[in-house]
């Protein structure tokens, strides 16, 4: 059965398959990712260095019994929470706080099932870590991201471990964060001081955690077009860095695909470099517009509105194929002679307020409102585009990936 199409069943992540990881080729698996962390790597055309927030990003085919010498540089202080849940604190949590009683005093907390990144986990992780004077993740997604937050509002540093290849954010930025309101968004916050991933753990972990993993990291191409678009429309803000960084890592990544299946290290290994680059090219930009566009909106309107009705997929297989789907939809523009044609937005409130109720209605209002074109707007936005538009379609096509080129990968 291809990994993708693969469901989360609430209860069951947990589980940890006795199938052992197929051992990696042999691999510099941390090669450019050290040379920019230090400062050597430097942006072809300005020659800038690279100014990361992280001290060390390490990509390691096991962590075991070098946990204590990974955190010990990074001065998280003299008692540090380490922060499991229940799905992650056998597979290395427990290892780790108990390796790290070596250099600090440990508190171990676990964290229970089913958990979101909201409002009300990100008080729950602040007011059980209020003690500590740093913290140390073990895990992905909804954990990193709610210690991430947490640490940030506190002001104190935190690290991670992570333990599959799920997702771009371990090294982000930013946050992405459930509102009390129901509103999901991506907040400022800060990134890890020290990010540590066990490819061994991540292999072994069930497959459709890769798979959400290779589902986020396909929205490279889409959204790429759709801020390029922006910036030649509106003259936004536009850095091509994030992708000069993972240029030569999305072929590996794709030829691997298949093996992620099979538990292979070596898959693994090429997915958590291109998610990682990722992450290193939202820090660059300062925005998470590198690696969500168009296609991550389609992802958080699921999981902001599907209720009852949302199928138990992931954040990142969620991606996947809303990032085919809107490369779909820009091929469709991009083979257009002529430019389509924009009209004025027009904003249904009172159906809008029916839809989404009266908490998050006027939120999603307020924020249709920013982007709504009147008539004078699209006047000037359809004279924009068609002054550009035939250099634009020329522009943006080295920037697609073939769409059966992404069928395959999410199909393997």
């Amino acid at each position: 059965m291809p990994i993708f199409g693969q469901r989360f069943q609430p209860g069951t992540s947990a589980s940890r398959p006795s199938w052992r990881p197929i051992m990696a080729e042999t691999t510099n698996w941390n090669a450019l990712i050290e040379d920019v962390v230090a400062g050597r790597w430097t942006d072809p055309k300005t020659g800038a260095a690279a100014v990361l927030p992280f001290q060390t990003i390490e990509l390691l085919e096991t962590t075991e019994g070098r946990e204590a010498d990974l955190v010990a540089p990074l001065a998280l202080g003299s008692r540090i929470a380490v922060v499991s849940d229940v799905n992650t604190v056998d597979v290395m949590g427990r290892r780790v706080a108990r390796a790290l009683r070596g250099v600090a005093d440990i508190d171990e907390i676990v964290l229970p099932d089913g958990l979101d990144c909201d409002e009300a986990t990100i008080q729950m992780v602040r007011e059980r870590t209020r003690h500590v004077d740093g913290v140390v993740a073990v895990g992905s997604g909804v954990l990193n991201d709610s210690c991430k937050h947490a640490t940030f509002l506190d002001e104190r540093p935190y690290a991670v471990f992570g333990t599959a290849a799920s997702m771009n954010g371990y090294g982000a930025s930013t946050a992405s964060v459930t509102l009390a309101s129901g509103l999901k968004i991506s907040l400022p916050s800060h990134a890890p001081r020290g990010i540590f991933l066990d490819l061994g753990v991540s292999a072994a972990a069930p497959a459709w955690l890769s798979a959400a993993g290779l589902g986020d990291s396909l929205c490279r191409p889409t959204a790429q077009i759709d801020w390029w678009a922006s910036h030649r429309l509106f003259d936004t803000y536009y850095s091509e860095v994030p992708y000069l960084l993972q240029a030569g890592d999305e072929e590996p990544m794709l030829a691997h695909a298949p093996g992620l299946a099979r538990h292979d290290i070596t898959a693994v290994g090429h997915l958590q470099r291109v998610l990682t680059l990722c992450s290193m090219g939202v820090c660059f930009a300062g925005v998470s517009h590198p690696g969500s566009m168009g296609e991550h909106q389609i992802s958080h309107w699921i999981d902001m509105f599907a209720q009852a009705h949302h199928p138990g997929t992931t954040h990142g297989q969620q991606v996947g194929v809303a990032s085919l789907v809107m490369a779909r939809l820009q091929a469709r523009l991009l083979d257009m002679e002529e430019p389509p044609q924009a009209k004025p937005t027009v904003i249904d409130e009172a159906a809008m307020l029916a839809r989404y109720g009266a908490q998050l209605g006027p939120l999603c209002i307020a924020e249709m409102k920013k982007t709504a074109l009147d008539a004078s707007n699209t006047e000037n936005f359809n004279r924009r585009l068609a002054e550009i538009w035939p250099a634009l379609r020329q522009e943006v096509r080295p920037m697609a990936m073939p769409i059966a080129r992404m069928e395959a990968a999410l199909k393997a």
